[in-house]
């Protein structure tokens, strides 16, 4: 890590000392050097920024602005790129595509060496006019639908000052997208969307396919899905299958039984008599007391289910817990609760889903008795019953049909849009193929051969024609059966 930041001051410095550095132009926008970085690492990555002012209301150009945040990180060979940039789409929704790419770059190292990557944060989010509510918010519990819809006027009461809620929404996202698209003189751009940015790629080549040259779905989002109503099965789903892989290992089977009955007999506990743990903050180092809650452990295993290097963790501190130690599985909970609050942009998000989503949302019966059970449905329904919602077009939920080259991801395992959703996706798409990526979790581009295929991809555009055989060498991560790591 410390030689990568040192190549990356190394970098930065010869940038800001190269002649050019003060202002790069591509097409009509004027660039400066600039460095990307994200809350989860010291790491910054060098490359060049700009701002592109867009009218909050599209259809009052001559109202409030925004001024969309816009990096470029050049080809490795600059001079010689070829003529349409790779745009990547953030997930979330909420997150900040400038934020997100320090942590998936090395995806992106093949397709760089021909093609300049463009990063926007789309509006409401990172440096676009980000709809964040600073009001502290307590992660240990799951707020009562009152306290939701009080909270959200809150937020919602600190932001009208500066932005109207209704016009955040993928609609506007992907007119402002075009923009950039004319503003940089590209005639065509790929678009690799990453979960939410699934849906974004979907809708921009669904209304611009003459400007779309290849969409990357990894992670993908139909455009059917009402966004909150599915989590709950598919965190199950998801949870079945790996901690199956602990009964197929004998030391885990051995060691730490049955993952989903811990789990449970967890849960139960926690409901009725939370303890209170004496733990140490992972980031900080504090020595911390606090009860450990349904939420709190609800939140870490959702999260670490995307992530199967993550999720290999979980037998083994369920298995803890159900010794009667809980320090582990208390630091691990806030310290993924301190991070996921600085990469989701609350705002923005309810914009999205109350304007597309929210009339759609709701409990579903089946889902009591699980993880999640119904209340994050039932907490979205109470926020968008007050947030301010925007105009959903009519066709919006149509699946996408088109022309266009596609190419379409899912991990096996994924906890949020699994396999199933991108088999739907790919059916209608005549010159699209989706790949399931063995025992691997949500956003896989990175994974693997995949950033060599993606590249391939991209070049050619022509999926079918794609080796995808190295695929085949993914392994799945076996779970942890002590604190030393995994059996040898």
């Amino acid at each position: 890590m410390r030689r990568i930041q040192i190549a990356a001051a190394v970098a930065l410095l010869a940038l800001a000392c190269a002649p050019d550095a003060q202002a790069r132009k591509l097409g009509s926008l004027e660039f400066k050097t600039c460095s990307l970085s994200t809350p989860f690492s010291d790491e910054a990555l060098p490359a060049q920024c700009a701002t592109l002012q867009v009218p909050e209301n599209p259809a009052s150009p001559a109202g409030r602005k925004i001024g969309l945040k816009i990096a470029w990180i050049p080809a490795d060979k600059d001079d010689a790129a070829e003529p349409d940039p790779v745009f990547m789409l953030a997930g979330g929704p909420g997150q900040s595509a400038l934020e997100s790419y320090p942590q998936t770059a090395n995806a992106f190292a093949e397709t760089r060496k021909k093609r300049h990557i463009i990063l926007v944060d789309q509006r409401g989010t990172g440096g676009s006019n980000a709809l964040s509510c600073k009001e502290p918010f307590d992660e240990t519990e799951l707020p009562t639908p009152q306290a939701a819809t009080d909270y959200t006027k809150r937020c919602l009461a600190a932001l009208s000052k500066r932005a109207d809620p209704r016009f955040y929404t993928t609609t506007e996202a992907i007119q402002d997208l075009d923009a950039v698209r004319k503003a940089i003189g590209a005639e065509k751009i790929n678009l690799v969307g990453i979960s939410y940015g699934t849906r974004v790629a979907q809708q921009y080549a669904a209304k611009y396919p003459a400007s779309t040259r290849t969409i990357v779905l990894d992670s993908v989002a139909p455009n059917s899905l009402v966004l909150g109503n599915e989590f709950a099965r598919n965190l199950e789903e998801a949870l079945d299958l790996q901690f199956a892989l602990c009964a197929k290992t004998s030391a885990c089977l051995q060691r730490m039984g049955d993952p989903r009955a811990k789990l449970r007999a967890l849960m139960a506990k926690l409901e009725s008599d939370p303890p209170l743990v004496a733990y140490r903050d992972g980031i900080t180092g504090e020595s911390k007391q606090e009860k450990l809650t349904p939420a709190l452990v609800a939140g870490l295993v959702r999260m670490y289910a995307y992530m199967p290097l993550a999720s290999s963790l979980l037998p083994l501190q369920l298995n803890e817990a159900a010794n009667g130690r809980y320090d582990a599985l208390m630091a691990l909970s806030k310290m993924l609760g301190d991070q996921m609050s600085e990469s989701i942009t609350m705002g923005m998000q309810l914009s999205v889903i109350c304007s597309e989503d929210g009339s759609e949302l709701k409990a579903d019966p089946a889902d009591e008795g699980t993880l999640l059970g119904n209340d994050l449905a039932d907490y979205l329904v109470a926020q968008c019953a007050v947030w301010p919602k925007g105009t959903r077009p009519a066709g919006f939920r149509a699946p996408l049909k088109t022309a266009v080259p596609a190419l379409l991801l899912s991990g096996e395992f994924d906890p949020v849009t699994p396999p199933r959703y991108g088999e739907a996706v790919v059916k209608p798409l005549a010159n699209g193929r989706h790949l399931v990526l063995r025992g691997q979790g949500h956003n896989v581009i990175g994974v693997g051969c995949m950033p060599r295929l993606m590249a391939q991809f991209i070049d050619s555009a022509d999926a079918r024609r794609l080796d995808a055989k190295c695929l085949a060498k993914l392994a799945y991560t076996p779970p942890f059966t002590g604190f030393y790591g995994w059996e040898p």
